[in-house]
């Protein structure tokens, strides 16, 4: 895992985990907007981006090299984490492992239900079709699965001829099999749990339990979002949020 670090050294932490299949550039808007109040850091997860030449081996295995750098490097505890979807489920885990590694945590879009089902069918199809991604149509179709803009289409492509076949194979199978630790209830994060109103039921149903799990958490469902739009198409508002959350501990 690799880690870009952003602003003043001396300002409180934040640290943005992105989502699976895309990398820190997703995050250029929350980085320039924060960075001069605070110190932002950007991991970049195992198998991703400029990390391509350590294969993703599971969320756990993410979270540990999170943890890791945060003991090493923020002596312990950071102001906020935050994440989406592989990012949030990466911070689940963290969250789970330290109760009191950050002040604040933002859950964007974590699946905490396993759907055994899904994996069963999409790894066969990675082995069979992973020469597919190479190609720049299909990349385009993955990329408009993914909700990501235009205007980072060229990196997204970038990336994706680099990711390795087992880093897919081990994504799919990590977050398609993870469920929430019992030990998320511990943390005494301050936590905000974001949703789209347009995404799957069981996204839906794993926010609800994450709110119901973390004691003075609140959830937000955001109206006419899909997965991945709230911080990745609409980064204002999704600042809006955040800035309003660290401000005064509570949701718009």
């Amino acid at each position: 895992m690799l880690f870009k670090e952003f602003g003043n050294k001396n300002a409180p932490v934040v640290i943005f985990l992105h989502g699976g299949g895309v990398s820190w550039w997703t995050l250029k808007p929350q980085i320039e907007a924060l960075k001069k109040d605070y110190y932002i850091v950007a991991p970049i997860i195992d198998g991703h981006g400029e990390d391509y030449n350590n294969n993703f081996i599971s969320i756990q295995t993410s979270s540990t090299h999170v943890i890791d750098y945060i003991k090493g490097n923020c002596n312990g505890r950071v102001f906020a984490i935050c994440g989406l979807s592989l990012g949030a489920q990466i911070l689940v885990e963290i969250l789970s492992k330290e109760c009191d590694i950050t002040e604040y945590a933002v859950i964007e879009s974590a699946l905490i239900y396993p759907i055994k089902m899904a994996t069963k069918f999409i790894v066969p199809m990675y082995n069979m079709l992973y020469g597919l991604i190479k190609k720049r149509w299909f990349a385009k179709l993955q990329a408009k699965e993914l909700n990501i803009p235009d205007e980072l289409f060229e990196s997204y492509y970038e990336d994706s001829l680099r990711m390795t076949k087992q880093t897919l194979i081990n994504i799919t199978i990590s977050n398609g099999n993870y469920s929430m630790p019992s030990t998320l209830c511990n943390t005494k994060a301050k936590t905000l749990i974001l949703v789209g109103e347009k995404e799957l039921s069981v996204m839906k149903k794993s926010s609800l339990l994450l709110n119901n799990t973390i004691c003075g958490s609140f959830l937000k469902v955001v109206e006419k979002s899909r997965h991945g739009e709230i911080s990745q198409v609409y980064p204002d508002k999704y600042l809006d949020l955040l800035q309003h959350f660290f401000e005064n501990n509570t949701v718009l």
